[in-house]
């Protein structure tokens, strides 16, 4: 089979396509035929040499979380999916023992990781990963949802947030912006979002942003802001964490999921106790979140935004869109 491999991690110019045995499956796996696979700053940050997961030791190195496919064979023990079935993956990799894979939610595993190896034609998967696609939702749609949707779905949930309430999106046009904005409008959740670029904007208004402020100046920005909100979703950290505090209601709650702006922030703490405001981190979601995100997106009530595709052969042109923050929702490779 083929595959784009991490050969070198020097950022988009180090993906080449190579070949590889076609995956068989064992005990508890199943083997998919990948119709789609998002990518995620997650990878990119791999593939600049960015992340303590891997190194040159590692090269070349098949990444990619969010599998969309159908399943070409199971192994022996699997029993939840059978050859033919359209599937996405839940990207989640946990022991099962700890605590909170014992009690929940799984992505507080005391040793949670990641799956990657869906940038390619094939993916050998944790069989009891997969999550049915019913036939009326697209396998590039689905791809879209593993990363960015569940954790925005998740972020929203320990935001503690409902309808009627405010929710501040620094940085709305990337991956996690865009889902955050989509779950806000379908319940009924009121968002302010940022970007640098009107047409983005634009774009995300069309989605459901209630209030657009163009700018990428934490000054501007919360002056812009006009009163204060019931919590932020911060998926971009740097500059930004300080910047949700600021504009923060008393008691309020900001989420964070990145550090797309920078890996560390300040904070005042005298604002912090004073005005009772809550910090907290958070990642992925878990994989009844996923379930329900395809429900939703079955029943009509989310669409996932997919900015452009691309074929397995152009996957270093998707890392180098990504980088360049040319895009507006999911990007996604379709081998």
């Amino acid at each position: 089979m083929r595959a784009a491999a991490f050969t070198e991690l020097v950022g988009p110019d180090g993906v080449d396509v190579i070949e590889r045995d076609d995956p068989e499956p064992g005990p508890g796996e199943a083997v998919v035929d990948v119709a789609a696979c998002s990518i995620n700053r997650h990878d990119l940050w791999i593939l600049q040499g960015d992340s303590a997961m891997v190194d040159a030791d590692d090269l070349p190195f098949v990444s990619g979380l969010d599998v969309a496919g159908v399943v070409d064979a199971v192994g022996p023990r699997v029993s939840a999916v059978e050859p033919g079935d359209r599937v996405v993956l839940c990207p989640n990799e946990t022991c099962g023992s700890c605590q909170f894979c014992r009690e929940g939610p799984e992505n507080r595993c005391e040793n949670f990781s990641l799956y990657h190896g869906g940038l390619a034609e094939s993916a050998q998967v944790d069989a009891d990963r997969l999550v049915a696609v019913p036939e009326e939702v697209d396998l590039t749609t689905a791809a879209a949802l593993p990363t960015a949707y569940v954790t925005a779905y998740r972020m929203l949930q320990r935001a503690d947030v409902e309808a009627g309430d405010r929710v501040f999106v620094p940085g709305a046009t990337g991956g996690v912006g865009v889902a955050t904005v989509q779950l806000c409008a379908m319940l009924g959740i009121e968002t302010v979002g940022t970007s640098r670029s009107a047409a983005k904007l634009d774009r995300v208004r069309d989605l459901g942003l209630d209030r657009g402020i163009e700018s990428g100046d934490p000054g501007e920005i919360e002056a812009a802001v006009d009163g204060h909100v019931d919590a932020v979703v911060n998926h971009l950290g740097g500059e930004y964490s300080k910047l949700g505090q600021s504009v923060l209601r008393r008691g309020g709650r900001m989420v964070v999921c990145g550090r797309t702006a920078g890996g560390t922030s300040e904070f005042r703490v005298a604002d912090l106790f004073l005005r009772h405001k809550e910090i907290v981190g958070s990642t992925m979601g878990t994989q009844g979140d996923l379930q329900r995100l395809v429900g939703f997106v079955a029943d009509g009530e989310l669409s996932p935004v997919v900015d452009r595709t691309y074929p397995l052969a152009e996957t270093g042109a998707a890392f180098a869109a990504m980088a360049g923050d040319d895009s507006v929702g999911k990007t996604v490779v379709e081998p």
